[in-house]
């Protein structure tokens, strides 16, 4: 009897063999069509429904996204939950959030808000090769095939497969067929001009869709009889529709794809088929359609089951076809040993191995989990030193062999950097300024930098600061600096205008305690002219010098609207200033000064409190001191002007409730919108003043704000003690 069930057996698989290898071959082509890919779920959902084998596959651009996870062995299901899981339209920036970088960077981007890559070097200007780096959408793919290894072949998979890209320096066709599978997925979607090429084999590749978006020809080539090809291209625009630049840079885009389809579709016959879904009216940058084009997918399969079913085979047959492709996709997901036994780094840039392995964080004799692995990438490329980071395995009996890319930045290692803002309350004068910087990394063997910056407008600035790392790891740093600043205070119905006019210079020691921290002691000198037409004469001169000590720290996810977070800055300065006789009865004086500051913030779904706290003081023996803190303006008393109240003793404290607006629009990659209120209290003293809870101002605002690309954006109404009231309108303003 088991004699015979082992006959019965072997008589089955080779009766499946010869059918098998006696039925024609069936390839799949997915072609490229952004958001609409989801089609090809579809497609693939009635494929499996009926039985019917797919050989081979090819895809271009969103089609290779697709058919690479079919190839893999992911079944239909996995696919359409991964996909419609992932947050597609994070794939539009590649900015790193602001909670993401280190304490220095954080600073940095919040005075310059403006979000342009420039570069200088070589005696040239340079961008990025695309408006996006491309970084985020390889982080996308990344989670969604899993810490699958590099392959020599694609023919390897579970199902054989090739993606189309294009070599934009010679604009030939070229056709993926073995390494990263994720890197070719990218180059397969890389849209000239918006992101960056990715180099492959020498070869600077981008969307496939230029030179061949239904690559039929490359899998006839790879062997298959029967064709089954979906196009989900763009139709043509009207018309009537081409009024803008972008609408026919748009057409142009369609025209090429849409030639490079017409052409393959002359190569099948009468026993291939092909499916077009009517995804004519949906767009391929909304994400949102995704389930509509997936539905639409199996309509236009189902619509064409008759023509589909002669490609059919028995249950049994299809079953044993299941169990092949889930046997080869063993050896990538479960077979081998998914521990760490080593990293290796394919470091193209200057920073070094140890802080990238260090940041990387992963441990030796572990295994690895896609979300651990994508934690890793994100620490690297929070450095914000590299265009790209990326990771490949090599899988050995022994364990896995990780990896590392890294591509410095194409634009630098010289960059420039700009910040605008514009504030008005609309009944005083508005005021503008703006900012740039020029910053040269890498200027010394350990990575020091060497930064320029210029602010002009309503007051002004100009200074120069080298940053010296003083270790390999960068823990410890020095930091010299020289800068002219022109301050100043607008005109109010209590005081005139105020300007004060000085240099200063500094030298500090620094400690990065974490990437969240710093902690810096050093000395400051400062020399400067007072402008205050009360005073005899209208102008005054004063010196001061002396140390101090600083503590950061900065955990927040915006410093505009945060929702997540900690931002706590103290500086504490033991100085001697010198005044003109026409500001102070001694010609010197010891002054104590302390500056405490802190912003918080937690989120739950659309809502967010914030609370604000700061403290200054100046501890003296005179009465004037030249170190003076100022309050008025939105979330500082937004009752008052901008700078209303100038004074060296501050108590301010702020709760900020703020509702998230854009949550419930349904619009796709929409700006948040922010509605909020805020209850503030807090005054300013002088010297001579005693601080009293009864001298408190109590302020409020009501507000709309959002993130534009030129910085944050709000406009409210608030209102003070006392009757004061003001509205107020802020671009670009670091709040």
């Amino acid at each position: 009897m088991r004699f015979s069930l082992i006959i019965l057996l072997f008589l089955t698989l080779i009766s499946f063999v010869f059918s098998a290898n006696s039925r024609d071959k069936v390839g799949l082509v997915l072609s490229g069509g952004g958001a609409k890919g989801t089609a090809h779920i579809g497609v693939l959902k009635v494929l499996e429904q009926n039985n019917i084998p797919i050989d081979y596959i090819v895809g271009t651009s969103i089609g290779a996204y697709v058919g690479g996870m079919y190839a893999l062995g992911y079944d239909v299901d996995e696919i359409e939950r991964i996909m419609l899981g992932l947050p597609w339209s994070d794939g539009y920036s590649d900015f790193i959030p602001r909670e993401a970088l280190s304490y220095v960077n954080k600073q940095h981007r919040d005075r310059y808000n403006l979000s342009i890559r420039l570069g200088y070097s070589d005696g040239e200007f340079k961008v990025p090769h695309g408006l996006l780096l491309g970084q985020s959408a390889y982080q996308i793919l990344q989670r969604s095939t899993d810490t699958v290894s590099s392959f020599d072949s694609f023919d390897e998979l579970a199902i054989p497969f090739r993606a189309v890209a294009s070599d934009i320096a010679t604009a030939q066709m070229v056709v993926l067929d073995s390494g990263s599978i994720n890197q070719a997925m990218k180059a397969s979607a890389a849209v000239p001009g918006i992101v960056a090429a990715v180099e492959i084999n020498g070869k600077m590749l981008v969307d496939g869709g230029i030179t061949n978006n239904m690559p039929i020809d490359v899998v006839k080539k790879m062997g298959a009889d029967i064709v089954i090809a979906v196009d989900i291209g763009s139709p043509l625009a009207g018309q009537s529709e081409l009024t803008s630049t972008v609408a026919v840079l748009n057409q142009l885009s369609t025209i090429l794809t849409n030639n490079t389809s017409l052409a393959q579709k002359v190569l099948l016959s009468d026993k291939d088929v092909l499916l077009r879904p009517a995804i004519d009216e949906l767009s391929t940058t909304n994400w949102s359609v995704m389930p509509q084009a997936l539905n639409l997918g199996e309509q236009e399969a189902n619509a064409q089951a008759p023509a589909l079913m002669k490609l059919a085979i028995s249950d049994d047959n299809y079953q044993v076809y299941k169990q092949q492709k889930q046997n080869k996709a063993k050896k990538w997901f479960a077979e081998l040993p998914n521990k760490i036994i080593e990293i290796k780094f394919q470091n193209n840039s200057k920073v070094e191995n140890d802080i990238i392995a260090l940041h990387l964080a992963v441990e030796l004799g572990k295994g690895l989990s896609k979300n651990e692995l994508d934690l890793a990438i994100d620490r690297v490329y929070a450095l914000d030193k590299f265009e790209q980071v990326t990771v490949e395995f090599n899988d050995t009996e022994q364990g896995r062999v990780l990896i590392l890319h890294t591509k410095a930045k194409s634009w630098g290692p010289n960059y420039f950097d700009f910040g605008f803002n514009l504030k008005t309350d609309f009944a005083n004068r508005a005021i503008v300024s703006l900012n740039m910087s020029y910053m040269m990394t890498d200027v010394t063997d350990n990575g020091g930098r060497w930064l320029n910056e210029v602010k002009v407008g309503w007051e002004t600035l100009l200074a120069t600061e080298f940053y010296q790392p003083l270790t390999k790891s960068h823990d410890f740093y020095s930091r010299a600096r020289v800068a002219y600043i022109q301050d100043k205070w607008e005109k109010t119905k209590t005081r005139p205008e105020l300007s004060n006019d000085h240099y200063s210079g500094l030298l500090a020691l620094g400690y990065n305690y974490s990437f969240n921290g710093i902690m810096e002691v050093g000395g400051i000198a400062e020399t400067g002219n007072l402008s205050f037409d009360a005073l005899a004469g209208g102008e005054s001169d004063y010196n001061s010098y002396g140390g101090f000590v600083k503590f950061g720290y900065d955990t927040l996810n915006s410093i505009n609207f945060p929702t997540q977070g900690n931002k706590f800055s103290m500086k504490v300065q033991w100085l001697n200033d010198q005044y003109s006789s026409q500001l102070s009865v001694a010609d010197t004086d010891k002054s104590l000064v302390l500056n405490l500051d802190w912003r918080g913030a937690f989120g739950i779904r659309n809502h967010t409190f914030v609370g604000i706290a700061s403290l200054a003081t100046v501890e003296n023996e005179e009465d004037f001191s030249v170190h003076v803190t100022e309050l008025g303006g939105f979330l500082n008393l937004s009752g008052y002007q901008e700078d209303a109240l100038i004074g060296v003793h501050k108590v301010f404290a702020a709760i900020v409730y703020q509702y998230d607006l854009g949550r419930e629009m349904p619009a796709e990659g929409g700006l948040p919108i922010y509605l909020g209120v805020s209850a503030e209290a807090g005054n300013i003293w002088q010297v001579n003043e005693t601080v009293k809870y009864s001298d408190l101002i109590h302020s409020g605002s009501i507000y709309l704000g959002t993130d534009t690309s030129f910085g944050p954006a709000v406009f409210g109404v608030g209102f003070a003690s006392g009757g004061k009231s003001s509205v107020f309108l802020s671009i670009g303003k670091n709040f």
